[in-house]
């Protein structure tokens, strides 16, 4: 079945048209008929005298965010009941009459962040798990975690999120991390069960991510193939290719990779300072990305009943080139690699301290990290996401839930107990001093001001919000 985004004229139309104030919008809403049928009524009506594209995408479409289920906040004293509340709102299912769109149906129910994400997303259901497991909806996680098996049958790696808008590329991979969850809570359902999903997941990074470095190690990037606009963002990256000096294709996949990252967009993937148009993902060797390769490795070493010590070979390999390649001995952090300038990258990002969530940094490596976090990154609010202030949203003033979350269980593995537990308890304190002023939790912070909103991105804040939520019950659980 055909989708909005591959009918090429009546989607392009619309989306340049600027009628949805979101990009989005559009791909996003479910056919009332054939997407075919209304193709060519499309290219039979557009050059009418009379004919009105608002009125013709409102009688073909319709959206999959009705303004009526809106989530009221009762609790506005009781953020914690009032997560435990909003779950049921956050959860979905794809509905047979949603299926003209491009939505992939999925077998189980899930949960979406919310605000315009009404489709799951990879990486943030890892952390939106972890707030489900405390909420006592166990079931839920599982139907979750065989759902993103279920990608993985059909596909060969989770997408990004289940649109078909997203079969080009996917998110940081935290399957694994999804599955050792199931040691958290009694279930017969266990983390070999998906012995074979694992597998075939880790075969698509080292397939299609893989990049042999200069002294002959194997890391990963982020990428992503298809070298054309993201439909959900099309005109977007339709302006911003009038900017740059890149090839448009270079661009474009770019572009894509970031979003890939889950960092989209931030001073990380830059070549050039502020400016996006410099946008540089694919020649970049993401520290965070190898470490849940690793994380991978040894899961996959401990499971396979044959192949457990070429995998650990493979884990011990990676640890090596990971301290080779992205500890930056002048900044005292764990930096990205330039595959181009082939040296360690300058920029300081929370990305660095994803080693130390893994245990992966030696003791001397711990310490430093931690003395850079307090002294640059830490804010009344949390953990600034970069230093830098781009004006993109995975930077600087601004804070994310996930982030916050690795740098506490990180900064914990290596003894860093009281810094952590600052972490925890501002980053607590912002997000209950936003939900008692708006009965909300968002996808981002600004950390370094309670008074200002937070900003950047290609469009406004979100409220739900499926990370922030877990996060939050997490860290309480922690108090």
């Amino acid at each position: 079945m055909k989708t909005i985004v591959e009918e090429k004229a009546l989607f392009e139309a619309v989306q340049l048209s600027g009628i949805f104030e979101d990009s989005k919008s559009f791909p996003d809403m479910v056919a009332l008929r054939k997407i075919e049928d209304i193709a060519e009524d499309f290219n039979k009506e557009q050059n009418n005298k009379n004919f009105d594209l608002t009125e013709f995408v409102k009688r073909n479409f319709r959206s999959v965010i009705p303004n009526n289920k809106t989530f009221v906040t009762q609790h506005f004293n009781y953020p914690e009941q009032h997560i435990h509340n909003l779950w049921n709102h956050l959860t979905k299912k794809t509905e047979p009459e949603v299926l003209n769109s491009t939505y992939i149906s999925l077998p189980n129910d899930f949960v979406v962040p919310g605000g315009r994400f009404q489709e799951t997303y990879y990486w943030d259901s890892y952390f939106t798990m972890l707030g489900l497991i405390i909420s006592k909806k166990n079931d839920l996680v599982i139907g979750m975690i065989k759902n993103f098996a279920f990608l993985i049958d059909q596909f060969g790696f989770i997408p990004n999120g289940n649109r078909t808008y997203f079969l080009s590329r996917s998110q940081p991979p935290f399957f694994s991390l999804m599955l050792d969850l199931l040691n958290d809570f009694n279930t017969s359902i266990k983390p070999i069960d998906f012995l074979s999903q694992l597998e075939k997941e880790y075969t698509f990074w080292m397939t299609n991510r893989s990049i042999v470095m200069p002294e002959g190690e194997i890391l990963n990037r982020y990428d992503d193939t298809d070298p054309t606009p993201r439909p959900e963002s099309y005109i977007e990256d339709i302006e911003l290719a009038e900017k740059s000096y890149q090839n448009p294709h270079e661009l474009f996949r770019n572009i894509r990779a970031a979003c890939e990252s889950g960092w989209d967009f931030s001073s990380r993937w830059l070549e050039k300072g502020h400016d996006l148009a410099s946008i540089n993902t694919t020649n970049i060797i993401p520290v965070d990305l190898n470490c849940l390769l690793y994380f991978l490795e040894t899961q996959l070493a401990k499971m396979h009943p044959t192949e457990g010590n070429s995998y650990l070979e493979k884990a011990t390999n990676r640890k090596r080139a990971i301290e080779k390649y992205f500890w930056n001995e002048e900044q005292k952090f764990f930096c990205d690699f330039d595959l181009v300038k082939n040296l360690v990258r300058q920029n300081l990002s929370l990305a660095g301290v994803f080693p130390l969530y893994f245990n992966l940094a030696n003791s001397v490596q711990a310490e430093s990290v931690a003395k850079l976090l307090e002294s640059s990154f830490l804010k009344t609010g949390g953990l600034l996401t970069t230093t830098s202030e781009s004006g993109q949203q995975w930077d600087a003033p601004n804070g994310w839930a996930p982030l916050q979350w690795i740098a506490f269980v990180g900064l914990k593995n290596y003894g860093f107990k009281k810094l952590a537990d600052q972490i925890k308890t501002n980053w607590i304190k912002l997000n209950e001093s936003t939900f008692y002023k708006s009965g909300k939790f968002t996808e981002k912070y600004n950390v370094a001001s309670s008074d200002e909103e937070t900003g950047g991105g290609e469009y406004p804040n979100q409220d739900g919000f499926g990370w922030t939520n877990g996060v939050y019950l997490s860290f309480k659980k922690e108090t």
